[in-house]
């Protein structure tokens, strides 16, 4: 099965490694990954204005290549899936917006939302499933007691993204099972990291990530992991708690054997 990926420009510069990790693992789970020609960034920030159209064209540029090759598109990154399944959304529910768009790139047919996206977690629930991915796992992960992190992007705005419950959310302790390591619930795994902050407060930035790395800590996590390149910085650089702190597709590839591969 294949399907249009979006890295992000993250990915594809300071954490390719991360990047190769989504591939090799896709691969061992009978999933191709082909990204679309000349794909641009997607902003990493989503504009609420309706009126604002020039930064969400590169978003519709990519899921208009996914829909002429009749296909879904899978993201990675928390912070371009946001980006990218609200520009869907919109696209889908506004006329005027669509209008717009579609006035602006003048495609040979318009664009009304038509791509499925998924972010990759979704992708091994609802496509791979979580019973098959389970079976494909050749190292186990069993003892390592896991915290999942999700952040602000992941689950919000629930209405347009649609993942999960945005209170209690489950795919990644899901996920985290399938690998065969235990989920480690705590109170902080849905607020804010203060990522976005880092630059102009970095010590609301750091209150922020020690909040979140204290509260898995003390309910006993080994490591947390986490769907978003930029949390995963901050709660590595911001926080002085001594954590782990791993991206999700590095424990994937660890759990199905192609890490090593892809390391060297």
């Amino acid at each position: 099965m294949t399907f249009s990926y979006y890295p992000g420009c993250t990915l594809k510069t300071k954490a390719k490694v991360l990047d190769k990790y989504a591939r090799a693992s896709a691969e061992a789970l009978g999933i191709t990954l082909e990204e679309p020609a000349d794909w641009q960034c997607c902003g990493g920030a989503y504009t609420t204005s309706a009126d604002e159209i020039a930064t969400k064209l590169s978003a519709v540029r990519t899921l208009n290549s996914a829909k002429e090759l009749g296909r879904d598109l899978i993201t990675v990154c928390s912070a371009c899936h946001n980006v990218i399944k609200q520009t869907n959304y919109d696209i889908s529910n506004n006329e005027d917006m669509a209008m717009k768009v579609n006035n602006y790139l003048k495609l040979d047919e318009p664009y009304n939302g038509e791509t499925k996206v998924y972010h990759y977690l979704e992708m091994l629930r609802d496509v791979v499933g979580f019973d098959t991915l389970r079976e494909k796992v050749v190292n186990p992960l069993k003892g390592k007691k896991i915290a999942a992190y999700y952040g602000c992007l992941l689950l919000r705005p629930s209405k347009a993204l649609a993942m999960d419950d945005p209170e209690n959310p489950t795919i990644m302790e899901d996920f985290i099972r399938a690998l065969g390591a235990e989920p480690v619930i705590y109170s902080q795994r849905n607020e804010c990291c203060g990522g976005y902050i880092t630059m102009e407060d970095k010590a609301q930035a750091s209150k922020r990530s020690n909040a979140v790395m204290d509260s898995a800590k003390d309910k006993g996590a080994d490591m947390v992991i986490t769907a978003c390149p930029l949390c995963m910085y901050n709660l590595k650089t911001n926080s002085d708690v001594d954590l782990p702190v791993v991206y999700f597709t590095e424990l994937l590839a660890e759990a199905l054997g192609v890490k090593e591969q892809e390391e060297a």
